[in-house]
């Protein structure tokens, strides 16, 4: 985990911690040929495979105002379809074969609840356009948490560790649930012994946070930022290897004494058998967008790391990403 590009720990690593319908038709050549000469794309659809609120869908809906506001595509449909840790949307998506009109936000979560779900949809089934951005993980509690540090808590952990439960925004194999494992490893704490509670993205986990029915969450700090600044929650540590601008006051894990470093990564898919024109107007769309002042300033806003890649660069890495967590989850028996 601590390459920004290897994004899943090792086999070793990993085994350590555990003993145990209908959318739109698909792009016109019109639509196509518009897109080509500079006008801006039109009647492109965004599907956010769990529920609002939460990281996926925080990012679709940035990348979809920014296209708007650069006009680069204009009314950009977002949407959300959530369910069985992304794997819903997943299936919608191959559904939808050939239709270039939409495309699906992702990330690590759903590699992994591909095999956790056990899903007859797969990411590879998918036609890549292009990986985003990279984000730092969180070590967030309620505002009135008797945990003032992370230090505070991992003591509390340490002390109880089934008696303190910790919420994640992804299912089983997936950023959130690797984050507390890989915690609980680095500070002593035997894995099997984490009371994890799964919730479908950072739109239920939130909740769960502010209602006290978790002790502390674990998962992207983008996630929680409006709610940092209201007051409602505190980051107790993000796991970068250096501080996050838009968290100044935040201590690293590694600089709070925990040798550990965390990095998802988002980005986004398409059905499958889309025409090479449809995608050639996303992966423009979004590469124009990524270019634009207005993206920049999103990112330093949101503190999210560029990792911008598409076509055949992003399917490379997609599949290396896809063996990797497959080997991992067989391993720890969480996967056939």
């Amino acid at each position: 985990m601590r390459s920004p590009r290897l994004l899943v720990p090792t086999a070793a690593a990993m085994l350590a911690l555990f003993t145990a319908t209908a959318c739109g038709a698909t792009a016109d050549k019109e639509d196509s040929a518009d897109a080509g000469n500079g006008k801006p794309a039109t009647g492109l659809r965004l599907m956010v495979p769990n529920t609002a609120g939460g990281g996926y869908d925080t990012t679709a809906r940035v990348a979809a105002k920014v296209m708007d506001d650069a006009k680069i595509a204009t009314g950009v449909q977002v949407f959300n379809l959530p369910g069985a840790g992304g794997t819903v949307g997943l299936q919608r998506t191959v559904n939808e074969k050939g239709n270039g009109k939409l495309a699906m936000q992702m990330g690590l979560g759903v590699v992994g609840a591909t095999y956790t779900s056990k899903s007859k949809a797969t990411l590879t089934q998918t036609t890549p356009l292009a990986k985003l951005i990279e984000e730092a993980g969180a070590i967030v509690v309620p505002k009135d948490s008797p945990y003032k540090s992370i230090g505070d808590l991992v003591t509390a952990w340490k002390a109880n560790p089934k008696g303190l439960a910790v919420g994640g925004g992804s299912s089983p194999g997936g950023p959130d649930h690797l984050l507390p494992m890989q915690l609980a490893q680095t500070v002593g704490i035997d894995p099997k012994d984490v009371n994890f509670v799964s919730y479908d993205g950072g739109g239920e986990l939130l909740p769960a946070l502010l209602g006290n029915k978790i002790a502390f969450g674990a998962s992207g700090f983008g996630e929680f930022l409006d709610q940092v600044k209201s007051g409602q929650v505190r980051v107790l540590a993000v796991t970068s290897e250096q501080p996050i601008e838009a968290l100044k006051d935040v201590p690293t894990l590694k600089s709070s004494g925990i040798d550990l470093v965390f990095t998802n990564w988002r980005g986004i898919v398409a059905p499958p058998e889309i025409s090479a024109e449809d995608k050639q107007v996303w992966v423009d769309a979004l590469t124009k967008m990524h270019d634009s002042p207005e993206w920049k300033a999103e990112l330093t806003k949101r503190g999210w790391t560029d990792a911008f890649v598409t076509g055949d660069a992003f399917a490379t890495f997609l599949t290396d990403q896809d063996k990797a967590v497959a080997d991992i989850l067989t391993k720890l028996g969480l996967a056939a």
